[in-house]
């Protein structure tokens, strides 16, 4: 998500000085990579990139092939084949076994929905989004149609119109009954053996994260540098302020009483209880008992959440526990607040990617799944 921030905002820089540029996409990853589908890098005239397609490897071909899409104003698919024992070509040895298609498509400032156009619209608020990039590897040396549609909610933007009737009518079909919650790539050999990138784009996980304290500086640093979206709530104005707390995009100050009728959350949202303040997490956790939400940490021994259970329960307020954590974080060996920061920020990850943490080589298979 904050790579996709990030090239926003270089767009948005390209666009006022009239700076050409083009974005590369990985469409399609067979085998071990270090992106999957869905990584994107914008580039412009001047050799400015930003995001990233792999881990440094290609970035270098990728420009010189974005400043010629850049020149010619023609869409481009270019295939890496690192499983190649020679994989010096790229200037290093890459050492991932895959074979990566990446899509590189001139972006046309005067195209109020060309990709990065799209991307903004998919991003401008909380609502999950679809969007379509049609590619062919068979006929990667023809022009490419592109990132050209975005479903959002009841709304279109962009247009299949460069798609011929028949199989406009599949994809229409496609979009109208997709109800994955993933990314998927769908190939159609019947029509000019096409694929279909059917990316799946959320909003930014948002943390309610509830203490003003220092412990609760370094969840917001983290929280920053993963492009999470920080909303903090504190009753002490001397603590819950912008100075400490420079890249929370809101913060609410008042009594816990007050503060809960001010909570917006949905599927991508997340509650830290962090507080210090036993009153104040009861009423707080009260209300989110109410509250359409994935993961509520609660910092702590198990003891003061027990009391805490305790308390509403006595007062008729059942408790979900499928999505309470406490104490907060994953098994680390967590000390200072920065490492305990640290776990309670992958717990996050974990959970809201639906994955059961264990040491990456313990994992049979591929360390990501196959987007197919």
């Amino acid at each position: 998500m904050k790579e996709l921030q990030q090239i926003i905002q270089a767009y948005e820089v390209c666009k006022s000085e009239n700076s050409s540029a083009a974005l590369a996409t990985v469409v399609q990853v067979d085998g071990s990579a270090y992106r999957r589908p869905g990584a994107r890098m914008l580039v412009t005239q001047e050799g400015n990139l930003t995001g990233a397609i792999s881990g440094g490897c290609l970035e270098g071909d990728a420009l010189r092939k974005a400043q010629s899409v850049i020149f010619q104003q023609k869409s481009m698919l270019v295939t890496y084949d690192t499983t190649d024992e020679d994989d010096q070509k790229f200037g290093v040895g890459l050492g991932c076994n895959g074979i990566i298609h990446v899509l590189i498509e001139p972006v046309d400032f005067g195209n109020p929905e060309n990709p990065v156009e799209l991307i903004k619209k998919a991003l401008s608020d909380r609502e999950t989004c679809l969007l379509l990039t049609l590619f062919s590897v068979p006929n990667s040396k023809s022009e490419q149609i592109g990132t050209i549609y975005l479903k959002k909610g009841n709304q279109d933007f962009g247009s299949l119109a460069k798609v011929p009737s028949d199989f406009r009518q599949v994809l229409e079909k496609e979009i109208l009954e997709f109800d994955s919650p993933q990314n998927l790539i769908q190939s159609f050999s019947e029509y000019q053996q096409a694929s279909v990138f059917f990316e799946v784009i959320k909003p930014a996980t948002r943390i309610l994260l509830f203490g003003a304290g220092n412990d609760t500086i370094p969840v917001a640093k983290i929280a920053d540098i993963l492009g999470f979206e920080l909303i903090l709530i504190d009753g002490r104005k001397n603590l819950a302020t912008q100075a400490r707390f420079p890249t929370a995009k809101q913060i609410i100050q008042g009594p816990a009483e007050e503060v809960v009728h001010q909570l917006e959350t949905d599927l991508n949202t997340v509650a830290l209880l962090m507080t210090h303040n036993f009153e104040y997490e009861v009423i707080v956790l009260e209300k989110l008992q109410t509250c359409m939400i994935p993961y509520i940490g609660i910092l702590g021994p198990k003891r003061k959440t027990e009391k805490l259970i305790q308390r509403l329960e006595k007062n008729g307020i059942r408790v979900a526990m499928e999505n309470l954590f406490a104490p907060i974080g994953l098994e680390i060996g967590a000390e200072t607040s920065e490492e305990i920061a640290l776990s309670i920020l992958a717990e996050i990850k974990a959970v809201l990617n639906k994955k059961q943490p264990i040491f990456l080589r313990d994992k049979q298979g591929p360390i990501h799944e196959k987007v197919s």
